[in-house]
């Protein structure tokens, strides 16, 4: 009988409720978490910093442009993230996003001695690899840590690391190019990776599975990946939800892609100028907006005990920015275009937690990082596989016609790349509608808590 006793003290011992997380260990988790996605986006973002002198060494096209910012990345960014987020819900998530930053920090140190397009794009498709084992296991991991009703605050945090990766990239990108060239601004960001990638190994414990909710104990294994998929893509919310994020990041990647271009070609900035002026623009205003989007859709959701107020903080946030945009593209006074600009992003960074914490309501726990990858998949087909090189392609289109009608080559490119991005920009209103066609059946496909 002493035996069976110590038998049961020792299984209880180990059952996951036994896991402790302290309010400060849980918020060090998600701003540890923000410095890797931090790392996540330099390393994303440097090539578009660097685009224009890339371009000048190798004679690259606008099309080759958006195809080594965006194609190849998102490629093998989307195909590898569906069996990596099922490693995730199945595996150690700190395993796999220690491994992944390791990869993907190498590629990019890589990326300095690249000698042609085909070795910069095959160095974007490792970085792509790599990245992809990111934000999945990620955001499962933090949803373990921090219950619903602050959910969407706790994303958010993460999802600044775009924000703050974009600022560091610019910021370093541009001015380390100006004075040691390109390739070594690929290395000096990639190498400090490596080390975080050991860090992030040892501080960080994996919780067990729907710790955060009270249930970690009766948790059962994944279901099996083609059952999750089928579930989720038969509900209309989600189908809906991932459209409307897509053709968000369709416009954010898009644009995002030809920042630098556009303050070279059409209001005259250096390499140097437009990394340090779009490094305040898009890295403040996409700090500030996705963290009031994301505390914000919480506290109305709670205020309200209404889930769809989730998506309306996308939504109305869409609409407000598009205004914004299109003039930052259409105006000529410059301190009014970068004014815009600020705005634009503000308005227009509101989605990515909310939208996230809205998918996770249609999932259990062991399907988060599956559901993540499912929604990034679309976002990142549409938005990276897509918006770069199709912005690159109306860009070079408008700017081989206005030449042919006249137009001095240089003014051609620069107005065929303001036409492209002033396009671009309406994609915001049918984003709108889907996130408001996701409402009308959010609360009754949610999964019970």
């Amino acid at each position: 009988m002493a035996v069976e006793t110590s038998q049961l003290q020792s299984a209880a011992a180990a059952q996951p409720q036994a896991f402790q997380a302290t309010e400060r260990y849980r918020y060090y988790v998600v701003w540890f978490l923000f410095v890797v996605y931090v790392f996540n986006f330099v390393d994303r973002q440097i090539l578009t910093t660097l685009i224009e002198p890339i371009k000048n060494e190798f004679g690259l096209h606008d099309w080759q442009l958006g195809a080594l910012s965006g194609t190849a990345f998102a490629l093998f960014y989307t195909t590898f993230g569906i069996p990596i987020a099922r490693w995730a819900d199945k595996g150690n998530r700190v395993n796999i996003i220690a491994l992944s930053l390791l990869i993907w920090s190498s590629a990019t140190a890589v990326t300095a001695f690249a000698r042609n397009f085909w070795q910069l794009f095959a160095a974007r498709v490792v970085v792509g690899i790599g990245e992809s084992g990111c934000s999945p296991p990620a955001l499962s991991l933090i949803s373990d840590y921090f219950e619903p009703k602050r959910r969407s605050k706790a994303l958010s945090i993460y999802a600044m690391g775009v924000y703050g990766g974009t600022f560091i990239g610019l910021m370093m990108g541009g001015v380390v190019a100006q004075i040691y060239g390109w390739r070594a601004a690929f290395f000096i960001v990639g190498v400090p990776g490596i080390l975080l990638a050991l860090i992030l190994k040892t501080t960080i414990r994996e919780p067990p599975r729907g710790f955060s909710e009270g249930g970690a104990h009766t948790v059962k294994e994944a279901p099996p990946m083609m059952v999750v998929v089928k579930t989720l893509v038969s509900k209309r919310s989600f189908r809906h939800l991932a459209l409307a994020s897509g053709l968000h990041a369709f416009v954010s990647y898009g644009v995002s892609a030809f920042y630098n271009s556009y303050l070279i070609r059409s209001h005259g900035f250096t390499v140097a100028e437009a990394g340090v002026w779009l490094a305040f623009i898009v890295g403040i205003g996409g700090l500030l907006g996705t963290y009031v989007g994301g505390t914000y859709a919480d506290k109305l959701t709670q205020r309200h005990s209404d889930s769809r107020f989730m998506l309306k903080v996308p939504a109305i946030s869409n609409l407000i920015s598009l205004p914004f945009a299109a003039a930052a593209f259409m105006l000529s006074y410059t301190p009014l275009v970068l004014v815009c600009l600020f705005l634009y992003i503000c308005f227009g960074t509101m989605y990515l937690a909310p939208s996230i914490s809205a998918t996770y309501r249609l999932v259990t726990p062991r399907e988060r990082a599956l559901a993540t990858a499912l929604l990034f998949l679309v976002l990142n087909f549409i938005g990276i596989g897509i918006g770069p090189i199709l912005t690159g392609f109306i860009s070079h289109t408008i700017g081989n016609n206005l030449a042919d009608s006249g137009m001095p080559a240089a003014q051609a490119s620069a107005d065929g790349l303001r036409y492209a991005l002033s396009i671009i920009v309406f994609t915001f209103a049918w984003s709108t509608f889907h996130y408001y066609r996701a409402m009308r059946t959010l609360r009754q496909e949610e999964v019970a808590a």
